[in-house]
């Protein structure tokens, strides 16, 4: 099946037209037959030469531009119309600036009403018009919906394009973008959309707005199927979901294949008979397939410097409500309040990095400059550095070669990965330098200053280098974490200090004049040259073995007082210090004394 999406001003005979050549009524409404003109999306389908052609016709009113806008979004091709009474007029412009913002680039030209007036002026005029477009030189044809004269014509030229139309990959992930949704009695709901790649089938389970629906019944062209391959007319028999939880502009999907993106860098490209990109407002409409979603522009590039050429811009954009999007796709930007094309759109990232840094987004509009928004496993693993495993189908990508550096569900660039390496040396080697009193780098630290999004990265990057080591979740060179020259003289100093009287503790101005803070100390006792009694009492390492001896030559159960004398110590060290010894088992109290065990 081929479709195609009508296109022109109101009351130029595009309704008129599918119903000459499919027999079908495409105004769905009574109040739209009563007016004379489409209000809604309608549709119809006829057989051409063996060829399944199906339309889809838009309104061609200016009021009803976000109507037509769902309609021709997903359509690869138009049929636009043109009434030989009336010519080129505001709205045949308007459409015409849509279809070229969304990079439709082949169609036919269809002069309807060739029985009122000489057609010729009018095919003329709007030959010009197309040729300054994405469409270009269409083949054009004159007919008459009401004699019938050149539909025979006409019928030739959707033959020759559906010929011509490439055919999408039956393969794909699916992505329906939903332009009707409505209940039946005994059925429930239905959504209606054409299905621009992959296929579906009764039966499939897929995803609607974030939760799980299964297809119940489907239909196309009118008919039940069992299933349906792009490109194709669908209507799908939904359970899982209620009517009101959905609405046109939502996407049926394949599960777990598809990013809701929120935060999008595009390029967007000059509207039709521009040479650039205008400055953007701040407020935008973003049309892509049958969504419409206000966003939020932030320029990557200056007003005043087009990234390319043609005049194009690299923005950001932020939506209001997240889209299932891919790089490549093709979207349109409006100005609602100006009634306004602004211009077409690639997207270029789903999954963008946040810009924290000054001058970042310039930086980023020069990432961007080269990029067309084709996916491309092994540019957007360079360009990401950093890829998670379970974002390269929502990215359109294939997976890396093998042999590609991985772990825990994350790839890294090779490049990257050995840039890397090189950082965690110099960041333990600083550490190290500013602070040797803590032996190693925290695996914490480590991964803030390399940037990884999860910590679980930075053991793929310590393996690729040979020079370092993990223990007790720090990094470290070996030989690291002995106690620096300054703190081992202060060390032998306290030694000598306790060498004639081992248990009679430095005081606090002593321990600062060699400068032993609480810090150079905890070093100090760990490191097992210096044994902490309690704070600020600090002994050699044999003292409390040696104090046990002492207390053993006395009578037991022994005093406080004599254990001080005994000790050659005073009382503020002899009470903690005796606290220990009882702590640790090596005395018990009695009565009011001690006793050696």
């Amino acid at each position: 099946m081929k479709v195609l999406a009508t296109a022109g001003h109101v009351d130029h005979g595009k309704s008129t037209l599918i119903r000459a050549l499919t027999g079908m009524e495409p105004d769905r409404w009574a109040e739209e037959r009563r007016r004379g003109m489409t209000i809604d999306l309608g549709f119809g389908w006829t057989t051409v030469d063996g060829h399944t052609i199906a339309f889809v016709d838009v309104p061609g009113h200016e009021r009803f531009v976000t109507q037509m806008l769902a309609g021709v979004g997903p359509v690869p091709a138009t049929m636009f119309v043109v009434a030989a009474d009336a010519g080129w007029m505001p709205q045949s412009g308007e459409h015409l600036d849509a279809l070229h913002a969304l990079g439709v680039h082949d169609g036919v030209l269809v002069v309807t009403r060739s029985d009122l007036m000489e057609p010729e002026l009018a095919r003329d005029e709007a030959l010009e018009h197309l040729a300054e477009s994405s469409l270009g030189r269409l083949p054009a044809v004159c007919v008459s919906g009401t004699t019938g004269a050149g539909l025979d014509d006409l019928r030739a030229e959707l033959s020759a394009l559906a010929a011509r139309l490439p055919d999408p990959d039956p393969d794909a992930d699916v992505r329906l973008w939903v332009d009707r949704a409505f209940t039946i009695r005994g059925a429930g709901t239905v959504v209606t959309g054409t299905l621009g790649a992959g296929r579906i089938a009764v039966g499939d389970e897929l995803e609607l707005g974030g939760r799980a629906v299964s297809v119940r019944g489907l239909q196309s062209l009118g008919a039940p199927v069992e299933s349906a391959s792009a490109l194709a007319r669908v209507a799908v028999n939904l359970r899982g979901v209620p009517l009101e939880e959905v609405s046109r502009g939502d996407a049926l999907l394949t599960p777990a294949r598809w990013l809701a993106a929120g935060v999008i860098d595009v390029r967007v490209h000059p509207p039709r008979g521009t040479d650039g990109v205008g400055k953007l407002p701040a407020q935008v409409m973003v049309h892509v397939g049958s969504a419409a979603v206000a966003a939020r522009v932030r320029p990557l590039s200056r007003d005043d410097a087009p990234d390319a050429a043609e005049g194009s811009r690299t923005v950001r954009l932020t939506l209001r409500e997240p889209l299932p999007l891919r790089p490549g796709d093709r979207a349109l930007l409006r100005d609602p309040g100006a009634h306004a094309v602004l211009g077409g759109l690639t997207v270029l990232d789903v999954r963008p990095p946040e810009l924290r840094r000054r001058g970042a987004a310039r930086a980023r509009a020069g990432e961007l400059a080269t990029s067309d928004g084709t996916p491309d496993t092994a540019v957007e693993l360079s360009r990401r550095r950093v890829l998670r495993a379970a974002d390269l189908a929502g990215l359109g990508l294939a997976d890396p070669p093998s042999g590609t550096p991985s772990t825990a569900g994350w790839y890294i660039d090779p490049d990257h990965l050995a840039a890397l390496a090189t950082t965690l040396v110099e960041l333990v080697s600083a550490h190290a330098a500013a602070d040797p009193l803590e032996p190693g780098l925290s695996t914490k630290a480590a991964q803030r200053g390399l940037e990884l999004p999860d910590p679980r990265l930075v053991a793929l990057v310590l393996a690729r280098c040979p020079g370092l080591v993990e223990e007790g979740g720090r990094i470290l060179r070996p030989g690291d974490g002995g106690l620096p020259t300054a703190v081992r003289e202060a060390v032998s100093a306290v030694l000598a200090d306790l060498a004639d009287a081992p248990f009679l503790a430095p005081e606090a101005h002593r321990l600062g004049e060699l400068g032993l803070g609480a810090r150079q100390l905890g070093a100090v006792v760990k490191a097992g040259e210096l044994v902490r009694v309690a704070d600020g009492i600090y002994l050699r390492p044999d003292a409390p073995d040696r104090a046990v001896e002492v207390l053993a030559t006395l009578e037991q159960p022994f005093t406080v007082s004599a254990a001080r004398q005994a000790l050659g110590t005073t009382r503020r060290v002899a009470v903690p210090l005796l606290e220990m010894l009882a702590r640790t088992g090596r005395t018990r109290p009695e009565g009011d004394g001690h006793t050696v065990r």
